[in-house]
Formats: structure tokens, C-alpha cells, sequence
């Protein structure tokens, strides 16, 4: 059995693993779905990770521990890498900071704002970020609301400030997937970082930025896939 750590993006809210989650546990495995409390002023990555940490260290009999970490999760995830054994990370339309950078100033560093806005020209969709087009464009309204995420929470400006405080990356063990239709993090731009900052190659698979409720059949099959060895 293994234990499948799921980290969630900006807003820190569990239910967008919802669906993974509840296949993992199908399938027989462990599962510590976070909610995180991102609205706190006080609370930055430094506090994610001292929950994960903690959440994780309760789970009687634990085993094997893969996390893995979506969107701006990316930052809360090589700070727990650090902090416990995993045998493997699973990044999911992550964001992938290097050691000491910050999430305000990765999006200059990576130039996710051209390459996102060159996406939506060449796609053929709105260039503003927006909650339906830019997020749910593909997630049908049964599965997640577009009320509910609405109503989610707002992620505090200490976690964007804080510097991810770790010193590197895992040599092995670290997967990356990436949404093919993803507006947020264009699928090119996510390939090209996760080559020049981990030396990764990405699965590339269907699905926009809310991969794991977008397409929970497939980011489960590379979850179980990691816990296979």
C-alpha cells in the first residue's frame, strides 16, 4: 500500500483532488488529500509544508509515500520533499521553482505571461484570465461547480512573498504532467521548464489546468503507474 500525498494549487482547497482521491482509495492505497488554510495572512509555505509534514507523519502504518503536488502546489512540494522520505513526486500542471525563488517572481523567470498569452492567440480564446474560460473550460459542471470555485478561497500574498526554501531537486523519481489543453500554464511552456529546470520529459496528457478533475482517469493510471514502481 502506498500513501499518496495530494497537494493542492493557489486557494488550497482538497476538493480538486477529490476525483483522484477517491480512485486511488479504490484501488486500495492511502490518501492525505490537504486542505490548506491559504487565506491565512500568517500562513505562507513554510506552514503548508509543516501541516503536510504533520498530516502525513499521522497515517498509521504508512509506507511508501508519493506526493504529489498541482499548480502552485509546486511550491509547497520540494519543502516536503525535504522534510520526509518520498519515493516519488508527481507534478501536475505544477509550477517548478527553483531553490530560493518565490512564486511572484516565477512567472517573470519562466515567461509564463507571453507564452500564455501566445497560446490564446494562437488557440483562439479570451486572453483574460477568467474562471470559466481559463479554468473550467473543460471540467463539466457536474463534477465541479463553477458556484463552488467561485466561492473558494483566496490565496494569501505570503504565500507568493515567501521564498521556497529548499536546496535541490531529487536527481530521479520526479514525473511531470502536464494538461495538453491547459490556458493558465500553456503546455510548451510547461514542457520547456520542466526540461531546463529538472531535466524532466512530461507526459503530456488531455485535460486543462484542473488536470485531476478534469481527467482523473489518467492522472490516477501515472499515479498507480508511480506506486508500481
Amino acid at each position: 500500500m502506498t500513501t499518496f500525498l495530494l497537494l493542492p494549487g493557489a486557494g488550497g482547497e482538497a476538493l480538486y483532488w477529490s476525483p483522484v482521491a477517491d480512485l486511488l482509495r479504490a484501488a486500495g492505497h492511502e490518501v492525505v488529500a490537504m486542505d490548506l488554510p491559504a487565506d491565512d495572512p500568517t500562513a505562507g509555505l513554510t506552514a503548508y509544508t509543516e501541516l503536510a509534514v504533520a498530516a502525513v507523519a499521522a497515517v498509521a502504518g504508512r509506507r511508501d509515500v508519493v506526493l504529489a503536488a498541482h499548480s502552485m502546489g509546486g511550491f509547497t512540494a520540494p519543502m516536503v520533499a525535504a522534510r520526509i522520505p518520498v519515493r516519488a513526486i508527481v507534478l501536475v500542471n505544477a509550477m517548478i521553482p527553483l531553490p530560493g525563488e518565490s512564486a511572484s517572481t516565477w512567472g517573470d523567470a519562466v515567461g509564463s505571461e507571453p507564452a500564455r498569452l501566445a497560446a490564446a492567440s494562437a488557440g483562439g480564446y479570451a486572453a483574460d484570465v477568467d474562471l470559466v474560460d481559463t479554468f473550467l473550460h473543460d471540467v463539466p459542471a457536474e463534477v465541479l461547480d463553477p458556484a463552488v470555485v467561485a466561492n473558494g478561497r483566496d490565496e494569501a500574498e505570503i504565500a507568493f512573498t515567501e521564498p521556497c526554501a529548499f536546496d535541490r531537486w531529487p536527481d530521479g523519481g520526479i514525473r511531470v504532467l502536464v494538461g495538453r489543453d491547459d490556458r493558465l500554464f500553456p503546455r510548451d511552456l510547461q514542457i520547456r521548464v520542466a526540461r531546463e529546470r529538472l531535466g524532466v520529459e512530461a507526459h503530456v496528457l488531455p485535460g486543462g489546468h484542473l488536470l485531476p478533475v478534469a481527467n482523473p482517469q489518467a492522472v490516477t493510471a501515472h499515479l498507480l503507474a508511480v506506486a508500481a514502481g
